[in-house]
């Protein structure tokens, strides 16, 4: 039987609607994929924006540690030059003395001889001896002097090196405990926390603890600052400042007879934070500072609300003490020990 040209037609079109219909039935479970992919992304993103600022900021401490370091190194340098001149000096003002006792011995012999001349001689050149002597001895007393500045140089640099390892030592047990006692809020992605060597920072969505245009913590927001200060009232080698951060969105009207603009707010929330932490949380409050950024550190785009949600947060930052202060405690620390 002959086919025609309709007949093919059919035959090329039956699996392709075939195909058709299994994409449309697909296209369902390819959907829900997509979304799974999109929030996974926004997800990395995210925590590629933290990783980010993490590496930033320990670039940033390692180079002030190498610029430290290196000026320290610098001085030590021009001390040792400084000794090596006056070892030359020295050397110098003792091959004088010698020719100047050299002579006085010949005119001794002179005037035994019977010269006129000689005591004459004989008296400056005692006196040329007599300051010579002098000279070597101020020059001994200022070699002394820059071989003790430089030995206690290299005690204080070891000093400081020690107690910044002890430091981050702590810190790092401080962060475990943290990250236990906040498990579950940071399997929940609202908490995060990072150490950068002697910088720690909590980092908390604004969810956690306040309502929306809000500054009176909520009560679940008590639980996990109790939890917080339970760790940070035993810290006495840091200095933690409370920060209040906020997205680009403008405070509603409605709320602007409290908070006219997202300086305030975000600095109620930091000071509520600390008065918290000191009456509730028995943190002394010699070590704690607050403070509002508003909008103008944002961890990611506030084109988005994702990102919005993420600028929106309290931050809980322990730096470091004086390093010498932290030296010196160590040093009493390690002499009481012997």
């Amino acid at each position: 039987m002959r086919r025609t040209p309709l007949d093919r037609t059919m035959r090329i079109r039956a699996p392709a609607l075939a195909m058709l219909c299994a994409m449309a039935v697909g296209g369902c479970v390819s959907t829900g994929t997509h979304t799974k992919t999109l929030n996974e992304l926004e997800a990395a993103k995210k925590t590629s924006a933290q990783l980010e600022q993490q590496l930033a900021e320990l670039q940033q401490n390692l180079d002030q540690e190498a610029a430290q370091r290196k000026a320290a190194e610098q001085q030590a340098a021009e001390l040792a030059k400084e000794r090596e001149a006056l070892a030359a000096r020295s050397s110098e003002l003792n091959s004088e003395l010698g020719n100047v006792r050299g002579q006085i011995t010949d005119l001794e012999q002179k005037l035994a001889s019977g010269s006129a001349s000689a005591s004459e001689e004989i008296a400056k050149l005692q006196k040329q001896a007599s300051e010579l002597e002098a000279n070597a001895a101020r020059t001994a007393k200022e070699r002394e002097q820059l071989r003790q500045e430089q030995s206690q140089l290299a005690a204080t640099l070891e000093q400081e090196r020690l107690a910044k390892e002890e430091e981050i030592k702590r810190l790092t047990r401080t962060q475990e405990e943290l990250s236990r006692s906040l498990q579950d809020e940071i399997s929940k992605g609202n908490i995060t926390i990072q150490q950068v060597r002697d910088r720690l920072t909590i980092n908390m969505v604004d969810r956690v603890l306040f309502d929306s245009g809000q500054a009176q913590v909520k009560p679940a927001g008590v639980k996990v600052l109790k939890q917080v200060s339970d760790v940070l009232n035993k810290i006495s080698d840091k200095q933690i400042r409370i920060e209040g951060h906020t997205d680009n969105v403008p405070i509603s009207s409605k709320l602007q007879d409290r908070f006219k603009t997202n300086w305030e707010l975000s600095t109620a929330r930091a000071t509520t934070v600390v008065r918290y932490l000191i009456d509730q949380g028995g943190v002394d409050r010699q070590y704690l500072s607050a403070v509002g950024y508003a909008d103008t550190h944002p961890l990611a785009s506030n084109d988005s609300e994702e990102g919005r949600s993420s600028n929106r947060r309290i931050e809980i930052v322990l730096y470091p003490k004086d390093l010498k202060e932290i030296a010196g405690q160590v040093e009493t620390s390690t002499a009481a020990s012997k």
